[in-house]
């Protein structure tokens, strides 16, 4: 299971270069879209780590995780004001009215990022896809709000099968404690739950 859900995280070698695919983005929307496309970087670095493919190297890991958080919460949420939807923005209605939703999702990756960062030094533990549902995955699945490839496609999160058994979120010190993979899975989570409500599909 950990290799369906690590597995489909490096689809974003495939998917990143849609962000190039935007033409005529510019202002704040090239700005997400670059954001977005920096984070998607960052996981096609890390999940071969995760899946046991290439050697596991902490510090990769942390700065993944820092990068995570440096366009997470209000840093993303500002990158979306209104009336900045529509072509070439791939930005669904939903991010405005539904606001409290998305700007929730936004703090929850900047919250288990930093609990990523922390678990770095844990290594791996097996776990990475028993703490996700099969298929999800960051950064799966073309580029989120004229963005370049964030997020995946499930559905798990805010409705809460995955999280604590059915609702709440888990703070930073509790994923500091997972070993590395099952923190990746679980940031990761955050962004596929996001694009699932968020992101327009592709034609």
């Amino acid at each position: 299971m950990k290799k369906t859900t690590i597995a489909t995280a490096v689809l974003i070698a495939g998917t990143a270069a849609t962000a190039f695919a935007h033409s005529g983005a510019t202002g704040i929307v090239k700005e997400r879209m670059d954001a977005m496309l920096a984070m998607g970087k960052a996981v096609k670095t890390v999940a071969p780590m995760m899946q046991g493919a290439t050697s596991y190297d902490a510090g990769t890991v942390r700065n993944a995780a820092r990068l995570f958080q440096q366009h997470a919460g209000e840093s993303m949420t500002k990158l979306f004001p209104e009336g900045t939807g529509g072509m070439p923005s791939e930005a669904k209605d939903e991010v405005w009215t539904d606001w409290d939703r998305f700007a929730a999702l936004a703090s929850q990756l900047e919250e288990y990022s930093e609990g990523l960062e922390r678990a770095a030094d844990n290594g791996l533990g097996g776990m990475g896809g028993n703490t996700s549902t099969g298929g999800t995955s960051m950064m799966g699945g073309g580029s989120m709000m004229g963005s370049g490839s964030m997020m995946g496609s499930d559905t798990t999160m805010m409705g809460g099968s995955t999280m604590m058994g059915g609702g709440g979120m888990m703070d930073a010190a509790a994923i500091a404690e997972m070993p590395a993979d099952a923190a990746f899975a679980m940031t990761t989570q955050v962004c596929s739950a996001c694009h699932e409500r968020f992101r327009a599909e592709e034609d």
